[in-house]
């Protein structure tokens, strides 16, 4: 490709002859905004963008088929919605409309800005979303009229199927389309067998790495309890541990990442965090970060548990990118003071049952029993020690 240096940047686009690609070559700055501007000039734009005199005619179009409108204040197409596009092209239209075109927007009743309003097609109602304006939420939502496109960079990736199972090698993809392992190769529910990921049991350690005042970013895998029978929570468990583990791998050999933990029902503190969190019950899955540190938590509010999915999470955290919610203060633990406590109570059970008796008594130590002291307890009876002894105090 003649490179020369390094970072280089080459866009390629198909030639009108096979094995002859077009490649442009990237000259502009050596800085993240300007790589990700020249690519995302170089996303097709499937998306329409309407007006009040032309809104009408769109929505009659194919009017049984799908329709996604997205209002905003903005006249650029975003990268985000053009992504979408690309992914449900042929099942979804996707169209944009300004805040200033107030005949669309008074005809949805739009208030706020930007806001995806999805058309199932038809009579259905119409469908208002509420959620960040990220990929993988947004495609959960839009899931409810369309599976997305399957990424075609997966397919060399998938392998083949064997006769006894028809649906193995479709579903062992990682594309953002799977939400149910039933690859032959889904690995065991059980955390603790699952590479690349510590699972802690005891709530000391949990708080230790995770809820001090100096703690940082921890992302936890709250796990569903076992002992109920919802096989498909017991498959997104399985199947978000492997993508958790797939990142944490990718980040570790950089020693970029924070710590991922697995946390079982059987851990005290889980149901801790369940319920002061409002998060589901014990029998379903719940992924958060938490920063002790900074007082902030997130959740990851997504039913694809897929790779593509948990790391553009996990991007978005790294990114401080997204909503946080304010960690509350009762689950941040100084464990120095409690662990503190712990002992003091501990030496003085260990007092009590090692209190000498009249006929047998122990030496005494001015560091724990100061002379002063002595003379003041009055009721008790004073050991008696021979000169000798006396001498060795």
């Amino acid at each position: 490709m003649g490179v020369q240096g390094f970072p280089t940047l080459k866009i390629i686009h198909a030639g009108k002859k096979i094995g002859r690609p077009i490649v442009e070559d990237y000259n502009g700055q050596r800085a993240a905004k300007a790589i990700v501007d020249a690519v995302v000039e170089k996303i097709p734009n499937h998306v329409k963008r309407l007006k009040d005199d032309d809104f009408e005619n769109w929505l009659q179009k194919k009017k049984n088929s799908p329709k996604a409108i997205l209002f905003t204040d903005k006249g650029t197409t975003s990268a985000l919605l053009r992504a979408l596009a690309i992914d449900y092209l042929g099942s979804i239209s996707f169209a944009q409309i300004r805040s200033r075109e107030t005949e669309a927007v008074e005809m949805f009743g739009i208030l706020d800005f930007p806001t995806l309003v999805l058309l199932p097609g038809g009579d259905k109602d119409v469908l208002v979303y509420d959620g960040e304006m990220k990929k993988a939420p947004m495609i959960d939502f839009l899931r409810q009229v369309a599976e997305p496109n399957p990424d075609p960079a997966s397919e060399p990736e998938t392998p083949k199927k064997k006769p006894t199972s028809a649906k193995s090698s479709s579903d062992a993809t990682e594309s953002s389309s799977s939400r149910r392992p039933e690859a032959e190769n889904t690995p065991p529910v059980k955390v603790d067998e699952l590479p690349d990921l510590v699972g802690v049991d005891q709530e000391t350690v949990l708080n230790e790495e995770c809820f001090t005042p100096k703690s940082h970013i921890c992302i936890l895998a709250l796990l569903p309890d076992s002992d109920e029978k919802e096989p498909l929570a017991a498959m997104d468990a399985a199947q978000a541990l492997l993508s958790l583990g797939q990142v944490h791998k990718k980040h570790s050999r950089r020693h970029s990442l924070f710590p991922f933990y697995s946390v079982p029902p059987r851990n005290p503190h889980a149901k801790v965090i369940r319920d002061t969190l409002k998060l589901k019950e014990e029998n379903q899955l719940e992924i958060i970060a938490v920063n002790a540190k900074r007082s902030w938590w997130r959740r990851y509010s997504g039913s694809d548990y897929g790779h593509t999915s948990i790391e553009a999470w996990i991007d978005a955290i790294r990114m401080n990118e997204g909503s946080r919610e304010k960690l509350p203060d009762r689950l941040i633990v100084d464990t120095r003071s409690t662990a503190a406590e712990d002992k003091k109570e501990a030496r003085t059970d260990n007092e009590d049952q090692a209190a000498p008796s009249d006929t047998e008594q122990e030496p005494m130590k001015f560091e724990q029993f100061p002379d002063e002291l002595a003379e003041e307890e009055d009721d008790e009876p004073q050991p008696v020690h021979n000169e000798h002894e006396h001498n060795e105090l």
